[in-house]
């Protein structure tokens, strides 16, 4: 049986937790405009695109 130190087991899980939310963050604003831009045009043409195949 291993033994677990629960303090350092809640500081890497809340360590782990902000990562997670940095890279999110990262993800999210770490954009130039024209990538942003570029990023919502190929969204909506993705969602027409696939509008456009739908059955009546």
């Amino acid at each position: 049986m291993k033994v677990v130190n629960l303090r350092e087991v809640r500081k890497s899980r809340e360590r782990d937790a902000k990562r997670a939310q940095g890279d999110a963050n990262a993800a999210k604003f770490g954009l130039t405009k024209a990538e942003r831009l570029r990023q919502k045009l190929d969204a909506e043409k993705a969602k027409r695109d696939l509008d456009g195949h739908e059955r009546t």
